[in-house]
C-alpha cells in the first residue's frame, strides 16, 4: 500500500511539473495558429461567470432563494428571532430576514463595472499561476483585485436599500420588541456592515462555482479559446 501511495504521489508531482513546463514555454501573447492566450481565456472564463451567476444575485431572490447564498441572521440576532417566534411574531421574523437578503441583491447591481476592471487587468503572469492554481484560483484572485473596492461600493447601497425596502423600520421594530422584552439583553447590531460582508461572500462563492465548472467539465468551455486555454490543465 505505501508504495501505491508514494507511486501516485510521485505521477502527481511529475504531472504538475510537466504543466508548469508547459505553460513557462508559451509566449506572452499568442501561440500557434489558434491565438493560443491564457490571459484572454481566463478573462473569458470570468467574464462568463460575472454574467451567469453574479447576475442572478441581483434579481428579486437572487440571494433569499438560493441556499448557496442566502443571508441568515448573524449570532447576535439569532436569540431575536427565535424569541421573536415564541410569542408568535414569526411573520415578523420571517420578514426581518427577506429584506435583509432584498438589499443584498440591490446592492449586487453596482459589482459588474469594478469586477470588468479587475478582469481587463489580468495580465500574463497572472494568468499563468491561475492557470496553475486550485479550481477558484482565478476567483481568488479576482477577489483581491476587488473587494476592498466593493465593500466600498456595497456599503452605502446597502444602506440606502434598508431604506427602500423598508428593512431598517421593520428591524427597528423587531429589535425594539425583543429589547422591551423583561430579562433579555439589549441587541444594537451593525446590520449594514453584517450584511455588505455576506453579500460579497455570495458573490465570490457564485463565480467560483462558475469556475470550477469550466475547469472539471469540458461541455461548460463554451469557447474554442476556452478549450484551448483549460485543456493545458487537463
Amino acid at each position: 500500500m505505501k508504495k501505491v501511495i508514494l507511486a501516485f504521489l510521485a505521477f502527481q508531482l511529475f504531472a504538475c511539473a510537466e504543466l508548469q513546463q508547459v505553460v513557462n514555454q508559451l509566449p506572452q501573447g499568442t501561440a500557434g495558429g489558434g491565438t493560443l492566450d491564457i490571459a484572454a481565456g481566463l478573462r473569458e472564463a470570468l467574464d462568463i461567470g460575472i454574467d451567469k451567476q453574479v447576475s442572478r444575485l441581483t434579481k428579486e431572490d437572487g440571494f433569499f432563494r438560493n441556499e448557496l447564498v442566502k443571508i441568515m441572521l448573524p449570532e447576535e440576532l439569532k436569540k431575536v428571532d427565535k424569541t421573536l417566534r415564541d410569542i408568535g411574531l414569526s411573520t415578523l421574523a420571517d420578514e426581518g430576514l427577506r429584506v435583509l437578503n432584498r438589499a443584498a441583491e440591490d446592492a449586487v447591481g453596482e459589482a459588474t463595472p469594478i469586477f470588468v476592471s479587475a478582469v481587463k487587468g489580468i495580465t500574463f503572469n497572472d494568468a499563468r499561476g491561475i492557470l496553475l492554481g486550485n479550481d477558484d484560483a482565478a476567483t481568488k484572485y479576482l477577489t483581491n483585485a476587488t473587494q476592498t473596492a466593493l465593500y466600498a461600493k456595497f456599503n452605502p447601497v446597502i444602506k440606502n436599500s434598508f431604506e427602500k425596502v423598508g428593512a431598517d423600520q421593520i428591524w427597528s421594530n423587531l429589535i425594539t420588541k425583543y429589547n422591551s422584552i423583561p430579562l433579555t439583553k439589549n441587541v444594537n447590531p451593525d446590520l449594514t456592515d453584517y450584511v455588505t460582508q455576506e453579500a460579497l461572500n455570495g458573490v465570490y462563492k457564485m463565480i467560483a462555482l462558475e469556475e470550477k465548472e469550466i475547469r472539471t467539465k469540458v461541455s461548460s468551455r463554451t469557447s474554442d479559446l476556452l478549450r484551448k486555454v483549460f485543456i493545458l490543465q487537463d
